[in-house]
């Protein structure tokens, strides 16, 4: 019980919820490029809500330029040009149709600045949040396969955090669960921390031992080698049927209905064996 309480507190403390708060808050300003009035309204449409308050329309509006005004600075962060144009290498196309499309092209290149994009233009949330949901669920993934197999151990550098001295699972995951949570927040707009989410750090952190005596039970039922698989995918398949819960929650203030939470669980199992398949040694 002793070491448990020390892991878990190693866990806990790698959590930095004023750091994604405060690399979500900075300012990600956009040029626009085009040669028409109705070109550059639909990318600014793209770019500031409609439904958004005036308040928040005016602080985007100071964050995004058309090309040609006089108040533009010397450099923005991103560049992005009308549908059809094409721009030198670094900027971005606006494709009118698929703005997802366009959405994605720039989250998939901007890591870095992510979660101030998301945070900022409701436009980049759903890619952004679907990037930080995979990307923890496959981390807790390989982490689950690597406290199975000691000679897979060396594969943990992928990890983005030191591990200290994790020898149980439990503890890492549910920390990691609860930064997915916070990384969650603070890409839809919400506050970030343990005072401001402890009703979804409660519900994470009680689900914990569930999900892992049910990664033993079936782990068990196949031979050897062969049960790193759904150990690895139970881990994917629960990290990602949270974060999809949180999504919602932060989206629609509601929670997922029975029903949907067994379908992403079954689709995140599925993906989660795919993923597991790729990081899981040949036995």
């Amino acid at each position: 019980m002793v070491k448990a309480i020390q892991q878990a507190r190693a866990a806990f403390a790698m959590l930095s919820p004023d750091e994604i708060h405060n690399r979500a808050i900075r300012p990600v300003s956009f040029g626009l490029v085009a040669d028409s009035e109705q070109a550059f309204a639909e990318m600014e449409d793209f770019l500031i809500p409609a439904g958004a308050s005036p308040a928040v329309r005016a602080g985007l509006r100071g964050l995004v330029y058309r090309a040609g005004d006089p108040d533009a600075p010397e450099k923005v962060d991103l560049v992005l040009y009308q549908d059809g144009a094409e721009g030198p290498k670094g900027t971005y196309t606006f494709h009118r149709d698929e703005p997802g499309r366009t959405a994605a092209e720039i989250v998939r290149a901007n890591d870095d600045i992510a979660p101030a994009m998301a945070r900022a233009y409701p436009a980049f949330r759903v890619p952004v949040v679907e990037r930080v949901i995979h990307s923890i669920a496959r981390e807790n993934a390989l982490f689950a396969i690597a406290t199975a197999l000691p000679d897979l151990i060396p594969s943990l550098i992928e990890l983005p955090w030191a591990l200290g001295e994790f020898a149980s699972d439990t503890a890492f995951l549910t920390a990691n669960q609860i930064r997915m949570a916070f990384q969650i927040a603070a890409a839809c707009g919400r506050p970030v921390g343990f005072a401001h989410q402890k009703a979804e750090v409660l519900g994470i952190a009680a689900g914990a031992f569930g999900w892992r005596a049910i990664a033993r039970e079936l782990a068990g039922k196949i031979p050897f080698g062969g049960g790193l698989i759904p150990k690895g995918a139970i881990a994917y398949a629960v990290t990602y049927g949270i974060g999809k819960g949180l999504e919602r929650l932060y989206h629609a203030g509601a929670p997922l209905t029975k029903a949907e939470r067994r379908e992403i669980y079954r689709q995140a199992y599925e993906r989660g064996a795919s993923v597991t398949e790729t990081i899981a040694p040949a036995r």
